[in-house]
């Protein structure tokens, strides 16, 4: 491998970005000089130049150590944000592992850095410049998968399975007490009354059918962990019908938040994440699925728990 240096002394007419100077030196791409500076190859007198906005003055030194032949590509970035981290992407879609604390979408508060926000900022930074395109939420105390489209019409194409009831919802939570049942259903009734938090009640023409399948994973002392699976998204369906059976979620300051409370469950998030997802590929026709992985609190809680029944 044939390496080629070149080098200038800065100019007062050439001060500024250092990347401008790179390609007066190469007559390179701008994508290739972020490749050279990505591959250190790049140095401002004499050490290696971190960014291509570095920016040089008269009597810098600049060089460039390189292989004519090779093309330099940029490396891709770590995307460092505590709201969300990525579980998949591609052209169409991009499925994110949501932390607990955070909106998925604004309220009539107009509240910054929702999640939307967060995962449309770190597209904003690809090379198609797409937005996030809002399919299904998880409550603000919530973690766990959540897919965005990163079109418009992948969004509804995706959607349109949620109305079908086609994607497969997986969710662990912990409950308070322990639930007899090795496994069984909810299926409800669920008002909002006037302070918004939801009800089981009758059937009504203000009521949504809400259906959820369970099963025991662990009984402890006095709590049980479960596995629970949506037929239905309604807004805080597992909450409400859990607590509706006498064991809230832990953590959960709406629903029976007295008897949620635990002297062990110390965090300011709910006991509930979303695990699994899984669904049909609009792009691909094929069926995907994708796992985030048990967070911390719930695996500190559970490894610190007594006696399993």
């Amino acid at each position: 491998m044939a390496l080629t240096t070149a080098s200038l002394t800065v100019e007062s007419s050439q001060a500024g970005r250092v990347d401008i100077v790179v390609q007066q030196l190469t007559s390179v791409s701008r994508g290739q000089v972020r490749g050279l500076v990505d591959h250190e190859c790049v140095t401002i007198n004499g050490k290696p130049c971190k960014a291509i906005a570095s920016q040089v003055v008269q009597g810098d030194v600049v060089a460039v150590r390189y292989d004519p032949s090779q093309r330099y590509r940029e490396k891709k970035k770590h995307w460092d944000d505590r709201t969300f981290t990525v579980l998949f992407e591609d052209d169409d879609l991009i499925v994110v592992d949501k932390s607990a604390g955070v909106l998925t979408v604004p309220t009539d508060w107009h509240e910054k850095n929702t999640l939307v926000d967060r995962v449309s900022l770190y597209l904003s930074h690809s090379k198609k410049k797409r937005e996030a395109c809002l399919v299904h939420r998880l409550d603000r105390e919530v973690s766990g998968v959540l897919v965005f489209g990163k079109t418009e019409a992948v969004a509804e194409a995706l959607i349109q399975q949620f109305r079908e009831r086609k994607p497969q919802r997986l969710y662990t939570a912990i409950v308070a007490g322990l639930v007899s049942k090795d496994e069984g259903s909810f299926d409800d009734h669920l008002a909002t009354g006037k302070n918004l938090d939801r009800y089981v009640t009758r059937q009504s023409r203000n009521t949504e059918m809400a259906i959820t399948h369970y099963r025991v994973l662990r009984r402890m002392a006095d709590t049980t962990l479960v596995e629970a699976r949506l037929e239905t998204g309604k807004r805080n369906q597992i909450r409400v019908q859990f607590a509706s059976a006498g064991h809230p979620v832990l953590g959960d300051p709406r629903y029976k938040k007295d008897e949620a409370k635990h002297p062990r469950w110390i965090r300011q998030r709910i006991a509930l994440h979303a695990r699994t997802l899984g669904f049909v590929h609009p792009g691909t026709g094929e069926p995907v699925a994708f796992e985030a992985p048990s967070p911390s609190a719930i695996e500190k809680f559970l490894a610190g728990s007594g006696e399993t029944r």
